[in-house]
């Protein structure tokens, strides 16, 4: 991968809980509720006074009343007195496990409804705090909060408000006979807690609605007690964890394979119809579980029997740079097949690059090789990009000698093994994108008669070569592959002997993509 150039880039935010800001101190009184309302609670007045108090009612793990915040606390009460906002481990015990908090959303005048003292599967008290109204309720919604006992008998105010003022209401307006609006308009508030529904015994059917709707489950106000309570929120929690977890791991898979089908389409397909060189790639990327990267290759044949080859790089990792790879192998096959070529093809793809990246700072490096009909000979271009290697018999490169030997290890008619060398890469030109107005000169070298080409990207060569920090390089790529050839390897046995061998030598996976073509010419 060519190495990108160093620049600033925005953070960007981190997908975070329900919690909002606390709103301000010295804000409204809130009405104090009937006395009696929940057990072992602060009354609302309480919680709620002139002073901006952020305690909220919540009790500790020894069930006093959680100690007031500094003004514009976010409602982290109990027994440490206060805490940070929006910390998901806030109040986490000693074994490494948070206690749980328990949200309670009703309006009950007659005082009826008595919450009792909660327990854990571990005997450690469940926290609660109250709320008598849904504004009131979103203020306490911090990321501590795993579970929400809601009245559906809670009228519902309008659209939701998020903490900056922004609307929080997500699809339509409730109807106004809705007698679960109380319950959307909480699930659209906490798209991630647990909640339970809390109904009369008489009215089944909309407890029943209420878990089609979205609820965990529903309970009936004249059958709370410790245990039921207790019980049933621990499985709120425990079930909404899991219904997260699949939703994530189905729609991970769902959008790997669209991923899949998509970067599957976007491989090319060689255009060699009527030509006589044989074909064989190799791609590997290096982003992981990706099909494709930021490196690109193609080749086709155009109407006079020319060959087109191309392989290039674009910096950097991850879909977009793969995005922008795509976009110029399609430039490149569209523009070779209306007759371009060299320094006009490159400076057009510049051209390409400027306009399609979404920095100045993004490059590719690319090397096009164009083989002249009769497979003899081919023009050659680098835009910053390492030299193919070319492979050729022995035989084909030495004069025989007077003792009947070629001079490199042929005997008569016995064939050496074959010579890999890179071709020449002295007169190539800067690599897309880094300077305007740039010219890439386009070289003439001769192929042979037989012969076998290879085009890669620098995935292959940068890979180490053990525990310490040198680097594979050209020398050892060339090295490598003499030996393989020497082996016999040919075709696609040769590529992926190559590939897996820089695998081995790195000591694993590869972090950067790799991209192999090869062009074999036998007469």
């Amino acid at each position: 991968m060519p190495a990108p150039v160093p620049r600033q880039r925005a953070i960007p935010a981190v997908e975070g809980g329900q919690a909002h800001a606390a709103s301000p101190s010295g804000g409204p009184a809130q009405a104090a509720p009937a006395p009696g309302a929940l057990s072992g609670q602060e009354p609302s007045s309480t919680r709620h006074g002139t002073s901006g108090d952020a305690s909220h009612g919540e009790t500790d793990d020894t069930g006093r009343p959680g100690h007031s915040g500094s003004p514009g606390h976010s409602g982290h009460g109990g027994s440490t007195g206060g805490g940070h906002h929006g910390s998901a481990h806030h109040g986490t015990s000693a074994n490494g496990t948070a206690p749980l908090t328990l949200l309670v959303i009703e309006d009950d005048p007659a005082g009826a409804l008595t919450v009792p003292e909660l327990r854990d599967a571990a005997g450690k008290q469940i926290r609660v705090r109250t709320a008598r109204n849904l504004t009131e309720a979103e203020r306490l919604l911090t990321d501590d909060v795993q579970c929400i006992l809601l009245d559906l008998a809670l009228r519902t105010p309008g659209p939701a408000t998020t903490s900056e003022g922004t609307s929080a209401q997500m699809g339509p307006d409730p109807e106004p006979d809705d007698e679960l609006a109380t319950l959307r308009h909480v699930l659209r508030l906490a798209p991630r807690h647990a909640v339970l529904a809390l109904t009369p015994a008489e009215d089944t059917e909309r407890g029943a609605e209420a878990v089609r709707v979205g609820a965990q489950d529903y309970l009936f106000r004249d059958e709370l007690d410790s245990r039921l309570l207790s019980r049933a929120v621990r499985y709120a929690v425990e079930r909404k964890r899991s219904d997260r977890a699949e939703r994530r791991l189905t729609e991970s898979k769902l959008r790997a394979q669209e991923n899949a089908r998509l970067e599957r389409g976007l491989l090319p397909t060689p255009l060699l119809e009527g030509s006589s060189l044989r074909f064989a790639a190799r791609y590997r990327p290096g982003r992981s579980r990706a099909l494709l990267g930021g490196d690109f290759y193609d080749t086709v044949r155009t109407p006079d029997g020319t060959v087109h080859a191309m392989i290039g790089d674009v910096c950097g990792h991850g879909p977009d740079e793969a995005a922008l790879g795509v976009e110029l192998r399609i430039a490149w096959r569209a523009l070779t097949l209306a007759g371009l070529c060299g320094d006009r093809l490159l400076s057009t793809l510049q051209q390409v690059l400027e306009h399609e990246r979404d920095s100045d700072e993004i490059f590719a490096t690319l090397c096009t090789v164009d083989i002249a009909p009769d497979g003899r000979r081919a023009g050659l271009c680098l835009a910053g990009h390492p030299a193919p290697l070319i492979s050729r018999p022995a035989r084909s490169r030495a004069l025989v000698g007077a003792d009947g030997t070629d001079g490199i290890g042929g005997i008569g008619g016995v064939q050496a093994p074959p010579v890999a060398e890179l071709l020449p890469y002295e007169n190539g030109g800067p690599a897309l994108g880094l300077l305007p107005n740039a010219r890439w000169p386009r070289q003439q070298v001769e192929l042979g008669g037989e012969w076998s080409l290879m085009l890669y990207t620098d995935g292959l060569i940068e890979g180490r070569t053990g525990e310490g920090r040198e680097r594979l390089g050209q020398d050892g790529m060339v090295d490598m592959v003499r030996r393989q050839l020497a082996q016999g390897l040919r075709g696609e046995e040769l590529l992926r002997a190559a590939v897996n061998e820089v695998r081995d030598l790195n000591g694993g996976e590869l972090t950067d993509d790799v991209a192999v073509l090869l062009l074999d010419r036998v007469p």
